[in-house]
Parts: C-alpha cells; sequence; structure tokens
C-alpha cells in the first residue's frame, strides 16, 4: 500500500531524518510503498513542502503513518486531521516497532 510517514521534524536535530529513515525502512519490509518527507522536505520552503505533502496524501496515500510524538508537531497534526477527513486509514507507529537499530 502507499504510506505517507508523518511525524516531528523542525526542533529536533537533522530534523528526526534517523527515525524517519528506520520508520520508511521498517514499512517497505511490510511491503509499503513509503512517501519519506524527511528525504524531500529539507529542499523546500516550509509552504512548498507542506504543499507537496498534503498533495501526495489527497493524491496517492492509503495510509498515514505517524511516528511517536506526532501530536506536538503542526505539521504531522495537520497531515493526520486530512488522513482523518478523508478517510484514509491511520497507523501509530511505535518506537518498538521502528526500533534503534533493526531497521
Amino acid at each position: 500500500m502507499k504510506v505517507y510517514l508523518s511525524g516531528p521534524m523542525r526542533g529536533i536535530e537533522r530534523l528526526n531524518a534517523d527515525k524517519f529513515a528506520r520508520a520508511a525502512r521498517y514499512l517497505q519490509s511490510q511491503g509499503h510503498d513509503v512517501f519519506n518527507p524527511a528525504e524531500t522536505d529539507p529542499q523546500c520552503p516550509l509552504r512548498r513542502a507542506m504543499e507537496a505533502d498534503l498533495t501526495y496524501i489527497c493524491r496517492t496515500a492509503e495510509i498515514v503513518a505517524l511516528l511517536p510524538g506526532w501530536e506536538r508537531s503542526l505539521g504531522a497534526f495537520a497531515e493526520w486531521a486530512l488522513a482523518r477527513a478523508l478517510g484514509l486509514h491511520i497507523m501509530y507507529l511505535t518506537d518498538e516497532e521502528i526500533g534503534a537499530g533493526k531497521y
């Protein structure tokens, strides 16, 4: 399935890229096609990044997977709200699932 990976980025070292990468590998190991915004968003101004991310959710995503701490991120909260409004499946990932070094 096509999964959009969501979670906190701003204010976290390296924009939380390591945790996003582990989560993406975990989801890929489950057979999912993953859109990882930590790979694309840092190169764009915030408005352009949010436009691309929300467009992917609207047009392509079947699942929005949320990293721990998502509820403290305004961007992730917006992505969660959009997924709910569209009736998409929402997956709440845990630190145990994505592990520190497993993926």
